[in-house]
């Protein structure tokens, strides 16, 4: 081709000279690919508490208080088709991903009271009653190492196996070395034991962690499956008093954006904390409660982060009311959006091939979890879920 008036092989002095780039971006953009089979929530149990029958006894408790508290769906200010959602979940399936807690939920205990409840923990969680589960252990930091290899040990043991989709979580990581330490944990626990790959999540709640953040995240490897922001730690950390301490406080706005930023460039899920404001006491309280919960949820939603913890049966009612709320309010103009863009139709937006892929997204992890049928999106969009997840 001739005709311009540039240097002809300029193209590839080009090629030569990005090709060490390319390899990452294509690799990076493998990694950021959407996977929207996440659950929407982490329900965090006390390891003292926990056993065969604990989910099961979640959702009878969260069905009992919507019964009692909301039994009309405008009290929760949601619409009859979110309201009939939410209690078919409760009674379906209450609890998408579980974590005993051996950590801060559960506190100090003695070293046989923590060998006994962890080789319980085994024994239930060899049989799992949700899509995903594991443990929460105490930190990598000097006094509480051995602690926590000995607890996932007696767990696993008991367990007899690592059960599909069991994860470990690791708490109040500030280095990347403990990143690393905890990967070998892992590998050592695949020599020992069969079932599936170990992997592991990260706990983000100190200040050392969000400087550090890329460092972290670099060694994180194929092995690491999220990063969990630690609320309440985190903020101490920071001076903000107690009465202040929030999910939308500015400080865990800024760390979530780090986190987000750089969980994206590994393809992470980024997890949002928790409310320590309890759906308990009179009804006046427990929907307060309710209200703030749905409206934090909402709002992490939004920016991008679907999943965070639970740490009450009562607050099952305000994740699911604000995430099918979130996933219904917006079916109609998404699947619109993406119908028109597949058609090349042009609607009242502009959609770019990047947007495209995040309504479809969107609409499979409102399948995902209960708030959209397949069969319905693929009557307004003429797309079933493979198709979904191949944009």
């Amino acid at each position: 081709m001739s005709g311009g008036s540039l240097p002809e092989g300029l193209a590839v002095r080009l090629d030569a000279l990005l090709a060490p780039v390319d390899a990452r971006v294509i690799a990076n953009g493998r990694a950021t690919k959407v996977t929207p089979s996440q659950p929407v929530h982490t329900a965090y149990v006390p390891a003292d508490v926990y056993d065969s029958g604990t989910v099961r006894e979640w959702g009878t408790a969260a069905l009992a208080l919507l019964h009692e508290h909301a039994p009309r769906a405008d009290i929760l200010g949601i619409d009859d088709e979110v309201y009939a959602r939410v209690a078919a979940k409760l009674e379906r399936e209450p609890v998408e991903d579980l974590r005993v807690d051996f950590e801060d939920g559960y506190g100090d205990r003695s070293a046989d009271e923590e060998d006994e409840h962890a080789r319980a923990a085994g024994v239930a969680l060899a049989s799992p009653q949700t899509r995903a589960s594991g443990l929460r252990i105490k930190s990598f930091e000097p006094a509480t190492r051995a602690r926590a290899v000995r607890t996932l040990d007696l767990l696993l043991t008991s367990a007899g196996r690592v059960p599909e989709g069991f994860v470990v979580t690791l708490p109040k990581v500030s280095a990347p070395e403990q990143v690393r330490a905890i990967a070998e944990v892992c590998a050592v626990v695949d020599e020992t034991f069969a079932g599936a790959p170990l992997r592991f999540e990260l706990q983000v709640e100190t200040p050392a962690a969000v400087a550090r953040m890329a460092e972290i995240v670099a060694f994180a490897g194929s092995r690491c499956a999220g990063l969990h922001y630690g609320t309440y730690d985190y903020s101490a950390a920071l001076g903000v008093a107690a009465a202040h301490q929030s999910l939308d406080h500015p400080v865990a706005d800024h760390a979530k954006a780090v986190m987000q930023v750089t969980a994206a460039t590994a393809g992470l899920r980024v997890v949002d904390g928790s409310s320590n404001v309890l759906p308990t006491g009179d009804t006046d309280a427990v929907r307060a409660a309710w209200g703030l919960h749905m409206r934090l949820v909402d709002r992490s939603m939004r920016r991008g982060i679907y999943q965070g913890w639970d740490m009450h049966p009562g607050q099952l009612v305000s994740r699911y009311a604000a995430a099918f709320s979130f996933y219904r309010n917006g079916f109609s103009t998404a699947a619109a959006r993406l119908r028109d863009y597949r058609a090349r139709v042009s609607g009242g937006v502009l959609d770019e091939p990047a947007t495209a892929r995040a309504l479809a997204g969107y609409l499979a992890r409102g399948i995902e979890c209960g708030a959209l049928d397949a069969a319905e999106v693929q009557q307004a969009t003429g797309l079933g879920r493979v198709e979904l997840d191949a944009i």
